[in-house]
């Protein structure tokens, strides 16, 4: 398979994923979502980020409250996916709209018509500069709870850039392996980052 496809499923993965409730499966204690939530993270970020996980209902809830600047989100139970993603708290009211929007059943790329469209109407607010976004990704079978580890995961980093093109950053907008700017021109763009493996 090539790099291009999964490239986009995962970014898609990394912004999308908490959005759904867990509709299967029971919600490991706390300390292990939260073990597996901030491993994207540089090491000297973990201990200090906000987690959001799932509650025995499988609500998203917040399962520790940070003391830094970053939010990480747990691995939805109850699929055959690992995925866990942490961001900046800058980006939250973009991040929870679109947790919102797909809880009311808006799918696809209409969620971020529905977010575009509030951001132009300033009924939803964007952050200027420069934001990042951490990603594991991965069948179920990588993470290892005992060990906290998620052998096998893999990374995504993105850096969103809001209304970035490639005028203005120097970037290219075409899909590599090296850094390239996804969604120009938009209140989504974003650098993305794929480290080989």
């Amino acid at each position: 398979m090539s790099m291009l496809p999964r490239t986009f499923a995962l970014v898609a993965c990394a912004v999308a994923a908490p959005a759904l409730v867990a509709a299967q499966g029971a919600a490991p204690p706390a300390a292990e979502q939260i073990a597996a939530a901030v491993l994207p993270l540089p090491a000297e970020l973990r201990a200090g980020a906000t987690v959001l996980g799932y509650d025995a209902a499988g609500r998203l809830v917040t399962l520790r409250a940070g003391t830094n600047a970053m939010r990480c989100l747990a691995d939805q139970p109850g699929d055959d996916r690992f995925h866990v993603a942490c961001y900046h708290r800058e980006m939250e009211p973009f991040m929870a709209r679109g947790r919102a929007l797909r809880a009311e059943g808006v799918k696809g790329d209409q969620v971020d018509s529905v977010r575009f469209r509030e951001i132009r109407q300033r009924r939803l607010t964007l952050p200027s500069g420069a934001w990042p976004l951490y990603s594991l990704s991965g069948p179920a079978s990588v993470w290892d709870a005992a060990a906290g580890t998620a052998t096998g995961a893999r990374p995504l980093f993105v850096l969103y850039l809001p209304y970035a093109t490639t005028a203005s950053t120097g970037v290219s907008d075409k899909p590599s392996k090296g850094p390239w700017l996804m969604f120009p021109g938009t209140p989504k763009a974003h650098l993305m980052i794929t480290p080989d493996m």
